[in-house]
């Protein structure tokens, strides 16, 4: 619970340690809450880190009013050029992004989002939106991915969700990725989803993105280590319509 009225401000990480307080985050949400694990991850620290943190831009939402731990969101996100850097996007290992990269477009991938439990459904996550959208404009981004996700492994148990996003949510052949360990996601036939159902089981952040315009891939990936179900979701800010363009300018979900 907050005792006090936040002071909020985003930016990207400058310093070492603003990325390791990101990563503590990230451990407090992935690892304590989610039950994830990784083979960098550090538990006596309780730091969720990886490979490709070196090379991400690490946007970050700060609490002033709580100077003790004040990191209180995270984005990741990783240009073209920092991809370069490692050989990959982090989303390689579960997607083929072959038509993304054949597209020509300016592409930045995101991952890693969230919030400490204290900040969840009130300003703080509009503001970390409104920083990624100067973030994006300042480098004429063009399509943004990367994959999102359900708590657990068994995609049976998400059939509903899985099999909406599959029908109604699918990306154009031209941009449609494919999962490298292929999970099908229409584990229903159309005329069975509880469409009120799908919505509610569907996370709020992939709702945010589907609101926006957002498209997912072909296919889910299970996640085994993160204990997820993952689809990658791909945005066009080209296409945005005038009305989802001011959302996603004011960073609503």
């Amino acid at each position: 619970m907050l005792t006090t009225a936040p002071r909020f401000r985003v930016a990207l990480a400058q310093t070492e340690a603003e990325i390791r307080a990101a990563q503590r985050l990230r451990y407090e949400v992935f690892v304590a809450e989610l039950g994830s694990t990784g083979a960098l991850v550090d538990h006596a620290a309780r730091l969720e880190r990886d490979r490709f943190d070196p090379v991400f831009d690490h946007l970050l939402l700060f609490d002033d009013a709580r100077p003790e731990a004040p990191v209180v969101g995270v984005y990741r996100l990783l240009t073209e050029a920092g991809a370069a850097q490692i050989g990959q996007f982090y989303s390689e290992d579960e997607y083929d992004l072959a038509p993304l990269r054949a597209s020509g477009r300016r592409l930045l991938e995101l991952g890693r989002s969230c919030l400490h439990r204290d900040y969840r459904g009130g300003a703080g996550v509009m503001l970390l939106w409104q920083g990624l959208a100067d973030y994006v404009q300042a480098r004429g981004i063009e399509l943004l991915f990367g994959v999102a996700s359900f708590h657990g492994t068994d995609p049976e148990d998400l059939a509903q969700p899985l099999s909406n996003l599959h029908y109604r949510h699918l990306a154009p052949e031209a941009l449609r990725v494919r999962s490298r360990q292929f999970q099908p996601m229409d584990l229903l036939p159309e005329a069975a989803i509880d469409r009120p159902r799908a919505v509610r089981e569907t996370p709020a952040l992939i709702k945010g993105y589907l609101r926006l315009g957002g498209m997912v891939g072909e296919g889910a990936f299970i996640d085994r280590a993160f204990n997820t179900v993952d689809i990658c979701l791909v945005m066009d800010t080209a296409a945005l319509d005038p009305k989802r363009r001011a959302l996603y300018a004011e960073g609503r979900t």
